[in-house]
């Protein structure tokens, strides 16, 4: 496929495991536990990438020992743990990559998530959905780069219009989705703000973040929520959100184990720390 770029940009996933290269053997003293290693990791890792991107994984010529440990480690490994299918997890990514702006390996992730069978109506409206998150600018930049992919591979732009609300309606159909969900704790904690505040900012969450977005069609509510919870996994220093985010995922139907295999496909794109924070939260929510 000429116009497939490699994922996590040049400077990050580049290379390949050399697969006549003999592995660096532990020392006789040193026991090695085997029942924790999977023999398939390697081919795994290889398959997983020409599935995705739709070329073997290359060796990279400046950071071969960090590329291997990286492509084993992603595609290898952590593709395989949890129930998600390769769409979510491609969707997962990209929600990542727009948040954190990590704009270059875009382009690869939307590529590989066509060819595993998302449509571009649900990779637009998952980057759609991250506006009321991360603001307006970030998602601009990432529809430039995920529109130049679909012309790239001949999708017709724009594509079709999946709005349902009109603008009389935005606060009481934005109610209609936020109620369910998360009730009026929102009015309730701004009540106290002065002036015209404690109106105004709750209504502009119902209309702009419920209904402006969650009334779109396109994308169903469950992946909705999962990928908002991605998203607020991604920006860090958002508990406050993620355990109602958490709580909201329960209620629509994706369990503790979807949020820890969303959590582990994460981890590569976000790291370690903000990972366990995630975790600590799934594990407290509680649907009361």
């Amino acid at each position: 496929m000429k116009h497939m770029l490699l994922p996590l940009a040049l400077t990050f996933l580049m290379s390949a495991p050399l697969l006549g290269q003999t592995p660096n053997r532990p020392s006789p003293k040193t026991p090695v536990d085997t029942s924790r290693v999977s023999p398939d990791r390697i081919e795994r890792a290889q398959a997983k990438y020409e599935e995705l991107f739709g070329q073997p994984i290359t060796v990279s010529p400046t950071d071969p020992e960090l590329m291997t440990i990286l492509q084993r480690f992603i595609f290898g490994e952590v593709f395989y743990i949890g129930e998600l299918d390769d769409k979510t997890r491609e969707l997962i990514t990209i929600t990542a990559l727009t948040t954190n702006q990590t704009l270059p390996q875009l382009t690869p992730h939307t590529n590989a998530a066509l060819n595993v069978g998302v449509s571009p109506i649900q990779i637009r409206e998952v980057v759609y959905q991250c506006a009321p998150f991360i603001g307006y600018p970030k998602v601009l930049n990432a529809l430039d780069v995920i529109n130049k992919v679909f012309e790239s591979r001949g999708i017709k732009l724009p594509l079709e219009a999946k709005g349902t609300v009109q603008e009389g309606e935005r606060f009481e159909r934005g109610r209609e989705k936020q109620a369910p969900l998360y009730g009026d704790a929102m009015q309730q904690y701004m009540k106290v703000l002065p002036g015209e505040f404690a109106e105004a900012i709750p209504r502009m969450l119902t209309e702009s973040g419920f209904g402006d977005f969650y009334t779109r069609e396109g994308l169903d509510l469950k992946t909705r929520e999962l990928m908002i919870f991605c998203g607020l996994a991604t920006l860090g220093g958002t508990e406050r959100q993620m355990a109602s985010h958490a709580v909201g995922n329960l209620k629509v139907g994706n369990n503790k184990e979807t949020l820890l295999a969303a959590m582990v496909q994460l981890y590569p794109y976000i790291g370690f720390p903000r990972i366990s924070n995630a975790i600590n939260i799934i594990k407290d929510a509680r649907i009361d």
